[in-house]
């Protein structure tokens, strides 16, 4: 975990998706009356460090979306990569949601499926974690959301946001008013929106 702690002051920026609303539920997210086919894209959650599928974050997007990957993850990072690349081998396209470690892990991926990966969701991610850092991509066009709160007492707030903006072309980034686990902010998101294909 960081030892490190940064608090920024900035604008607060709205919680809202970029992509517009289309419906209850949004498209191939379970709502009724959608064509054929509207299931096709895989969405994956990854946890955190000191996390499992089976917290709070996971039983939320487990109960909500059934269809959704939601796994273990556990060892060393190399290790839970090469479980990541295991199970998503066959599956294309990719939305992929990543809380703090998981958020590293989703960028990594990312960075090498680049074609596959269609957005990324990323809560307080932990994109600056030596010495895994050097495992991200110098750039990607992939359209990412970054959630992260300003009273982010683990996960630095101002090196993840200048790295976020080095990185990502297509980058919406939000600092909200919670601290790192986003506890309050987490279950307003607009899920339906965020998770939406196409």
């Amino acid at each position: 975990m960081f030892s490190r702690f940064f608090k920024e002051k900035s604008k607060t920026d709205r919680i809202q998706s970029p992509w517009p609303s289309r419906g209850p539920g949004g498209p191939g997210i379970g709502s009724p009356g959608k064509k054929k086919g509207a299931f096709m894209v895989t969405r994956v959650f990854l946890h955190g460090l000191e996390s499992s599928g089976r917290g709070t974050k996971g039983r939320f997007f487990r109960d909500r979306y059934p269809r959704m990957i939601v796994e273990d993850f556990f060892g060393s990072f190399h290790q839970r990569m090469e479980k990541l690349e295991a199970l998503l081998a066959d599956k294309d396209p990719l939305i992929l949601v990543g809380s703090s470690f998981g958020g590293l892990m989703a960028a990594v991926y990312a960075g090498r499926h680049e074609q596959r990966v269609k957005r990324m969701i990323l809560l307080a991610p932990a994109l600056a974690m030596e010495p895994y850092r050097r495992y991200l991509p110098e750039k990607s066009s992939v359209p990412v959301t970054v959630y992260h709160g300003r009273k982010d007492e683990v996960v630095p707030l101002k090196e993840t946001r200048d790295l976020a903006e080095g990185i990502f072309t297509h980058l919406v980034f939000h600092e909200v008013d919670d601290d790192h686990l986003l506890r309050t902010v987490f279950p307003l998101l607009p899920w339906d929106e965020l998770l939406a294909w196409p």
